[in-house]
């Protein structure tokens, strides 16, 4: 029978204590450090004798003296507990000021990496004017319509579907629902060996570069880009070339010989914005023949158009099975529920699945289960027109607020999503900005990071999606301010 109390380590071979001062020390050093839950009990005096390898009397007498000092109480037929005035006060001074805890030096050294992790506060959603991509608005999510299709994937009659193990397999039903609803409006069609259901984007980015790193060949990416893709492929072992890009997206001629892949997001350049024009995607599918490589397509946010009609994806105008796209459910439903999946020849696919499998075998089932009938009820479309109608809402209201307020900047062309970029003379740092604005309660992306060398501070990135359209034009104003101050 599996334990459910605590486990305490072994007592120090040599001690100044007493047997019984180490055991309370042993404790009150868990206590202190929140490791013992308040509404469970701890070992019986037999447990923790067994455990330490003392005597049942040794440990009563710790327990006792604990007691005593208030640390823990003594409950009738059911054991010792963390006194409650204990665990509350530990928990309101870790929620003040986070915990503190005994410096242990690490057994291993790391070299610094180039790796670029997320700069943003992990309590962004507290500041007032949190102008950061990535984010969606709570209350635009469709909470009744998820409880509901949670509540059936949870029912008797579907717990086999998700319960058992799928190998490296994934949901039939959510498969179906990608090719049917989500995939045809974008003009892919695809069967069932060519989709691969992933983590999100950034776990298929990681996927797709661990596959293709054995042939030793660079990567090439837009700069600046997307600086996940960048953590990906420069995690998986491959050399990262940066292209530069112009108002129509990538430059197909600037992409050396010799790159395996070429990632792109032409339907909203990122971080810029700017959407490929049909030309120039013509001209990158030319160009992926005669310099031989692949393009990964991430089509993001290719819903989100608001001046004008959504272009066709580079997948359903490829003739040459060139593209892979890649896509997910974190602009649309939420980046919380981390489903993405990848579209591609079913060789390659059959590679990525592998290479996931050992990664983390597949997806979680049951999400995978929950998702589909989301698609299948016709909650997802709903929530889309919903989205849509908003951010289109916030889209143009923060598009006259810059206007207004920001014309000093050279901001980027787009026809929508759900982010600006701006850029400053030369000399202007915005990566200062940002630092500035985060004093005043307003967060902004930082340029810098977007860039492969980190080497251009001029620019910065505004997310809308998460503030609403009553405080748009007054969070432009601060930041607006400061500019003004900086120029």
């Amino acid at each position: 029978m599996a334990s459910v109390t605590p486990r305490f380590p072994k007592l120090p071979e040599k001690s100044q204590l007493s047997l019984r001062d180490q055991i309370c020390e042993l404790i009150s050093a868990a206590i202190t450090s929140e490791s013992l839950a308040h509404d469970r009990p701890l070992p019986s005096c037999r447990e923790l004798a067994e455990q330490l390898d003392v005597s049942r009397n040794t440990v009563f007498a710790a327990y006792n003296r604990l007691v005593d000092l208030e640390l823990l109480v003594s409950r009738d037929r059911s054991g010792y507990f963390v006194a409650p005035q204990v665990a509350a006060l530990k928990q309101a001074q870790s929620r003040k000021s986070g915990m503190t805890r005994r410096a242990v030096a690490c057994p291993v050294s790391f070299q610094p990496n180039n790796l670029m992790p997320v700069v943003n506060p992990l309590d962004w959603n507290a500041y007032p004017y949190p102008f950061i991509y990535n984010q969606i608005d709570p209350d635009l999510f469709p909470v009744d319509g998820w409880r509901e299709c949670t509540r059936q994937a949870l029912g008797r009659k579907q717990m086999p579907v998700w319960a058992s193990d799928s190998v490296e397999s994934d949901s039939p039903q959510l498969i179906q629902q990608l090719r049917q609803r989500l995939l045809n409006t974008r003009g892919i069609y695809a069967d069932d060996d060519e989709i691969l259901v992933t983590l999100g984007s950034q776990n298929a980015l990681y996927i797709l570069g661990t596959i293709f790193a054995q042939s030793g060949k660079p990567i090439a990416l837009e700069d600046p880009g997307f600086f996940g893709a960048r953590n990906a492929f420069r995690l998986a072992g491959s050399e990262l070339i940066g292209v530069a890009i112009d108002g129509d997206g990538i430059i197909p001629s600037a992409i050396p010989a010799g790159c395996q892949l070429v990632f792109t997001t032409p339907s909203h350049q990122f971080p810029t914005m700017v959407t490929m024009s049909q030309q120039r995607r013509e001209e990158l599918l030319q160009a992926a023949v005669s310099k031989d490589f692949l393009i990964i397509e991430d089509d993001y946010e290719a819903e989100m158009n608001y001046v004008a009609q959504s272009s066709p994806s580079m997948r359903s105008i490829n003739q040459t099975g060139r593209v892979i796209y890649v896509g997910s459910l974190s602009k649309t439903v939420s980046p919380g529920i981390r489903l993405g999946f990848i579209v591609a020849h079913r060789d390659i696919i059959r590679e990525a699945r592998i290479a996931r499998g050992v990664m983390m075998r597949h997806p979680p089932t049951i999400v995978q289960e929950i998702v589909a009938l989301f698609f299948q009820l016709g909650h997802y479309d709903s929530h889309l027109r919903n989205i849509e109608r908003r951010y289109n809402k916030r889209w143009h209201a923060m598009n006259r607020a810059l206007t207004k307020h920001l014309g000093m900047l050279q901001r980027t062309e787009s026809e929508g999503g759900t982010s600006f970029w701006l850029t400053g003379p030369d000399g202007f740092d915005a990566s200062e900005l940002a630092v500035r604005l985060r004093g005043e309660g307003v967060l902004v992306d930082r340029g810098q990071d977007y860039y492969l060398n980190e080497n251009d501070r001029r620019s910065f990135r505004l997310g809308f999606a998460y503030v609403p359209v009553s405080k748009l034009e007054t969070g432009v104003q601060i930041i607006a301010k400061e500019v003004k101050r900086m120029l």
